[in-house]
């Protein structure tokens, strides 16, 4: 086993996990979340932040490779409504949904408090430099390494190891679309790098202005999915709506294979 298996395991010591659809979860709450993501940091233990809605649970059913990656992540958060429910459904309930935008808004907040070091990359090289810049000033203490936009290719992802190599952060949240995104953590991980890597897909985007967030209202009624459609519809109704049916369709067979007590 590698060295940083062993770790892992120790940090994780008796944390609970459940499968949906060949998916791992962890049963945490957002504050659970951070409190273990705080132990990878403090014991320099390479780790794989992974946040599963009903879209990535699909394609972990149809893209063997990503199962692998997801599967294999240190820990791994029910971002998504539907998954909660899905959850209580197959009656191993998961505490609540920990979205991703949120929670590296308190791991930012963590940060600041003790003086770990985060990098920006991904999204378009204006949104970056907002983001960095509205995080500086709501934390005027936070240490930021650096940052990068997400407009490269396979080919310079050497060069981007070898910045991250250079600068050393404690945190690395990726701006970046899947899967993508979790290939090029893949392969940022394989290069020996010792950071907490997170993909935040959108958040650089809300952070900076560039998108807005959806009211707190439709956040606490599970309908934050519902305005992003609202704001991208060409994007992300294929994804929401096809790509629901599809994940409750599944879910539904599951339960289904497991017999009526299940």
């Amino acid at each position: 086993m590698r060295e940083e298996d062993v770790k892992q395991e120790k940090i994780l010591g008796d944390n609970e996990r459940i499968c949906i659809l060949d998916t791992t979860i962890d049963v945490l709450t957002a504050s659970e979340t951070v409190s273990l993501v705080e132990k990878y940091v403090k014991t320099k233990t390479p780790l794989h932040l992974m946040g599963v809605n009903a879209d990535k649970i699909n394609e972990v059913g149809q893209n063997e490779l990503m199962k692998k990656i997801v599967n294999s992540c240190g820990v791994i958060n029910a971002d998504g409504a539907s998954v909660v429910l899905a959850s209580k459904y197959l009656k191993k309930p998961l505490p609540e949904r920990v979205a991703g935008i949120d929670l590296m808004q308190d791991l930012v907040v963590l940060s600041e408090q003790k003086n770990y070091s985060i990098y920006l990359l991904g999204a378009k090289q204006e949104v970056v430099e907002k983001t960095r810049d509205v995080l500086l000033e709501r934390h005027p203490k936070l240490n930021v390494k650096g940052i990068h936009n997400g407009y490269f290719k396979e080919e310079n992802w050497s060069e981007i190891a070898l910045e991250l190599k250079e600068v050393n952060p404690d945190f690395v949240f990726v701006g970046i679309t899947s899967p993508i995104k979790e290939y090029l953590i893949e392969f940022l991980q394989n290069e020996g790098l010792n950071c907490v890597f997170m993909g935040v897909g959108g958040s650089f985007d809300v952070i900076s202005g560039n998108i807005p967030r959806a009211p707190k209202w439709m956040q606490k009624m599970n309908l934050e999915w519902l305005f992003r459609v609202m704001q991208e519809p060409k994007r992300l109704f294929k994804r929401y709506f096809l790509g629901n049916s599809k994940f409750i369709t599944s879910v539904f067979k599951e339960k289904h294979r497991r017999g009526p007590k299940a």
